[in-house]
């Protein structure tokens, strides 16, 4: 059976064009063993649109003044929406056990803001919410969460706060009778804990859209690189650095390493957790 981008005019050439614009603009990169994949992903947006080539709808997104819409469509193709409650947990409990207390007894009477940055359908910053509910923290201090996608598909979903068995399969079963309702063939977030959450649509690479909710003390923003480039990593937390509240603490996934990338965070053990801090600036 022929993939549908098999059907469509691919001139020489083109699949790099495409290839090298989605990771200027979005910091996603699919190295020359993924070309396929992306054409693939890519062919349903471009027969939509009328085309018959690949060529015409890489000058749609790079050049037409109306291609906003269009690149959002590309965000929720390409986008990776695996995810579960109660993943890489060890960051979770060293931030509410060790690095919540530090912060709170240099910012007495402070809020503080936590930011899931690129949060999928939401998971992540639910699992914070949680965890903080957990330890009390609710109670001891004012907390913001912000959580934040490139994909509008992930964020309604997110906003609708309905999900299915396969994202509890790390949560403890009491939790999720403690946070959701059964609803259906999956669960409902309860609503006390899904408004501690705020839910926004931001691409990473767009730094007047990050801007706003990097201006935070703690970052989470895990398991997101391993889909960008080097040049887009460094991009991005060069951004995070610009914005964040100092010290400023910054969480990524387990499999993946800022050291080559920056020297604007050192990287430091927490309760067995890793976790980096902002370096500070010296005039």
């Amino acid at each position: 059976m022929l993939s549908r981008s098999q059907n469509l005019a691919l001139p020489e050439g083109t699949a790099t064009l495409i290839r090298n614009l989605i990771n200027e603009r979005t910091g996603m990169f699919f190295d020359n063993g993924q070309g396929d994949l992306l054409m693939d992903k890519l062919s349903p947006l471009v027969i939509e649109r009328g085309f018959s080539s690949y060529l015409d709808y890489y000058y749609l997104l790079k050049y037409d003044a109306a291609a906003g819409s269009e690149w959002q469509n590309v965000m929720n193709t390409l986008s990776v929406q695996e995810t579960y409650f109660w993943r890489e947990m060890d960051q979770m409990r060293a931030l509410v056990r060790t690095m919540l207390p530090q912060w709170q007894a240099r910012n007495p009477n402070s809020t503080v803001r936590i930011w899931s940055a690129a949060c999928a359908t939401g998971e992540e910053p639910l699992t914070i919410a949680m965890t903080l509910n957990e330890a009390g923290w609710f109670e001891r201090t004012a907390v913001e969460i912000f959580a934040s996608d490139a994909s509008t598909n992930a964020i309604a979903r997110a906003q609708e706060g309905v999900y299915r068995e396969r994202a509890f399969r790390n949560l403890p079963a009491h939790l999720r009778d403690r946070y959701f309702d059964c609803e259906g063939p999956g669960w409902r977030v309860k609503r006390e804990l899904h408004s501690r959450v705020k839910w926004e649509i931001a691409n990473l690479i767009d730094e007047s859209q990050i801007a706003p909710l990097a201006n935070a003390d703690f970052i989470f923003c895990r398991n997101v690189f391993i889909y960008f480039s080097e040049a887009a990593i460094g991009r991005v937390v060069r951004s995070f650095a610009r914005f964040m509240r100092p010290p400023g603490f910054l969480f990524v996934g387990a499999a993946e390493s800022l050291l080559r990338m920056t020297t604007e965070f050192n990287l430091t053990e927490v309760d067995d957790a890793f976790v980096y801090v902002k370096r500070e600036r010296t005039v």
